[in-house]
C-alpha cells in the first residue's frame, strides 16, 4: 500500500543498481520521502530509511508504473538493459515509452535521467545511441526532463573502474587496441551523485541536457597508467592497430569482471570520444568535478573496504537471468556462489546458518575442515581450536573457529571474514531471501581477494575441493533447516569446547 503523505515523494528506479544504490541514502539524508520501484522490493526493505518505501513494479508493466508514480513529483530514471541477452535497444525503448506515458498520466512534474556523452553526428555505438534515444523518449512526457550525459564513471564497484582495475592489477604487459587511445572525460561517482541530488532543486517547468565530466580529457590507456602509478605498479602497454570488439570482449571476459556480452557493448561504445562540449552545467550547478587522479584515489579508498557500497554486478540486468556463479571474477576478487530453494520461512531457513561452526561443525566434510585447521596451525594460524561463544546465536566480532563474524542481519545475512592464513583476503557469506511463492532462496557465497599470482594459483588449486565441500555444505544446511521444522528443539544449551575471548568489531 502506497503511503499518503503531504511531503513531496521522490520515485527512484534502479535502487538496486550501481548509481541508484548510492543515490538512495543521499536522498534519505536530505529528509526526502522516497519510493523505490523494484522487481524484488524485499531486497530493499531491510535497508531503507523510515521515510522510504519499496514497492513491487516493473518498467514493462504499465499498471505497476501507474501505482508507483501516483503522487510523485520527481522521478529518477536509472534503468537500462545493457546486460540483457535480448535486443537491449528495443527493451530500453519500450521501457522508456512506458515510463514516459505513466508519468504523463500521473502528472509527474520532473524526470531526472542519467545517459551517456557522445556527439550524435559521429556514428555513435548502439549503446550510446540508445542512451541518448531514451532521453528523447522521456521528453515526450508532460514532465520536464533533466538529462545528464556522462563519460566514464570512476568509483569503487563501477563497471568502468572494475575493468580498469582488473586490467592493471592482472597484466604487467597489455596489448592495447585502438579504443584504448580514444579520448574521454572521466567523472567521479561522487560528482555524478552530487549532480543528481542537486537536480531535484531545479525549476520543474524546464527541460535541459547537461553534459558532465571531470576537468581531464584523457584516454582509457592514460587512466590505466594513472591507476598504476597510484598503486605503484609498472605496466607496459603495447599498441596494436586492430582488435575487433568481439575479440576484445573475449579478452576482457578472461581478465576482467565483465560478462562477454557486456564487454562487447562497452568496447563498441569506447570507439566514440565522450567529451563535454557544453558548459551549461557550470551555470546551473554548484558541483565542480574532481580530477581523474582524485577520482581514482577516492575509488581506491572505497575499494579497500571489504566490499564497495554497491556494484554494477549487483544489478539484475548486469547478468541477465543468471543467478549463480562459480569461480567468476569481479574485479580482482573471485567469487563462488550457489543457491538452493527451500519451502520454509526465512527465520527457519536461517537458523542452521546462525549455528555454524563450533560443535555444530560446517555441515559437510568436517574432517576436511579439521585438516585445514591443522595446516593453518602449522604455519602459525589460529586453527579451529577457538570454537564459538554461543552455540545458537552470533554477534559481530564473534570468532567461529578460524572465521570472524563481520556482519549479521537477523534471519537474512551472515558474513564471515577468514582469519586463517591465505594469500589474500577471504569471506564466506550466507543470505536468505524470501520469495513471492512462500519459499526462500538460500545463497552461499565464497569470496576471495587474491594477492598477486600466488593468490590466484591458490584459489584455482583449491577450486575443485571448493566445489565438493561448498555444494555439500549448502545442501546439508537446507536439510538441517527442514529437520528443525519437524524435530522438537532441545532447550538445554550445548557446552562449547573453548570459548573465544570477546572480540572487537572488525573494521571494514
Amino acid at each position: 500500500m502506497l503511503r499518503n503523505s503531504h511531503r513531496p515523494t521522490v520515485l527512484l528506479t534502479g535502487a538496486t543498481g550501481y548509481v541508484g544504490g548510492r543515490l538512495l541514502p543521499l536522498l534519505e539524508e536530505r529528509g526526502l520521502a522516497v519510493r523505490c520501484l523494484s522487481r524484488r522490493p524485499e531486497r530493499l526493505q531491510e535497508s531503507v530509511g523510515e521515510l522510504t518505501e519499496a514497492v513491487a513494479g516493473d518498467v514493462f508493466d504499465e499498471d505497476s508504473l501507474d501505482r508507483a508514480l501516483r503522487g510523485i513529483e520527481t522521478a529518477y530514471y536509472l534503468v537500462h538493459s545493457m546486460g540483457a541477452t535480448d535486443d537491449f535497444e528495443e527493451m530500453d525503448r519500450k521501457a522508456a515509452e512506458n515510463f514516459a506515458s505513466a508519468c504523463t498520466r500521473q502528472g509527474v512534474k520532473q524526470i531526472v535521467y542519467l545517459g551517456g556523452l557522445g556527439n550524435p553526428d559521429h556514428n555513435l555505438s548502439k549503446h550510446l545511441r540508445s542512451r541518448q534515444e531514451i532521453g528523447n523518449i522521456l521528453r515526450k512526457s508532460t514532465a520536464s526532463v533533466i538529462e545528464f550525459r556522462a563519460s566514464i564513471i570512476i568509483g569503487s564497484g563501477s563497471l568502468s573502474f572494475e575493468m580498469i582495475r582488473a586490467l592493471v592489477e592482472r597484466l604487467p604487459v597489455m596489448i592495447c587496441p585502438k579504443w584504448v587511445r580514444i579520448l574521454a572525460q572521466p567523472i567521479a561517482i561522487e560528482d555524478v551523485l552530487a549532480y543528481l541530488l542537486e537536480a531535484i532543486d531545479l525549476p520543474k517547468d524546464e527541460s535541459n541536457v547537461f553534459e558532465i565530466g571531470g576537468p581531464d580529457q584523457i584516454s582509457y590507456g592514460e587512466i590505466m597508467q594513472r591507476y598504476a602509478r597510484q598503486r605503484k605498479l609498472r605496466r607496459v602497454m603495447i599498441p596494436v592497430p586492430l582488435l575487433t570488439p568481439y575479440l576484445s570482449s573475449l579478452w576482457l571476459g578472461l581478465v576482467t569482471p565483465l560478462y562477454s556480452r557486456v564487454g562487447r557493448k562497452l568496447v563498441e561504445s569506447l570507439r566514440n570520444p565522450t567529451l563535454v562540449s557544453s558548459n551549461l552545467a557550470e551555470r546551473y550547478f554548484k558541483v565542480r568535478p574532481r580530477s581523474t587522479d582524485e577520482a581514482v584515489a577516492r575509488a581506491l579508498v572505497n575499494e579497500d573496504q571489504e566490499f564497495a557500497e554497491t556494484r554494477w554486478s549487483d544489478a539484475f540486468s548486469s547478468g541477465g537471468s543468471q543467478r549463480s556463479w562459480g569461480g567468476t571474477r569481479f574485479g580482482s576478487r573471485v567469487v563462488d556462489s550457489r543457491t538452493k530453494t527451500v519451502k520454509l520461512p526465512a527465520a527457519q531457513a536461517f537458523r542452521p546458518i546462525e549455528r555454524i561452526g563450533g560443535e555444530t561443525g560446517w555441515y559437510y566434510g568436517n574432517w576436511l575442515w579439521k585438516i585445514r585447521g591443522f595446516m593453518d596451525l602449522l604455519v602459525g594460524g589460529v586453527g579451529v581450536r577457538r570454537g564459538r561463544r554461543d552455540p545458537d546465536h552470533v554477534r559481530v566480532g564473534d570468532a567461529l573457529d578460524f572465521w570472524r563474524v563481520e556482519k549479521i542481519e537477523a534471519n537474512h545475512l551472515l558474513r564471515l571474514a577468514a582469519e586463517m592464513k591465505v594469500p589474500g583476503r577471504a569471506w564466506l557469506e550466507f543470505e536468505v531471501t524470501p520469495e513471492d511463492d512462500g519459499t526462500c532462496t538460500v545463497r552461499q557465497t565464497a569470496i576471495f581477494d587474491p594477492v598477486g599470482l600466488f593468490g590466484l594459483v591458490y584459489w584455482y588449486a583449491m577450486y575443485p575441493l571448493h566445489q565438493f565441500v561448498f555444494a555439500g555444505m549448502l545442501n546439508n544446511i537446507c536439510e538441517a533447516a527442514q529437520r528443525d521444522q519437524t524435530e522438537p528443539k532441545n532447550p538445554k544449551p550445548k557446552t562449547v569446547g573453548v570459548a573465544a575471548a570477546p572480540a572487537e568489531k572488525i573494521k571494514s
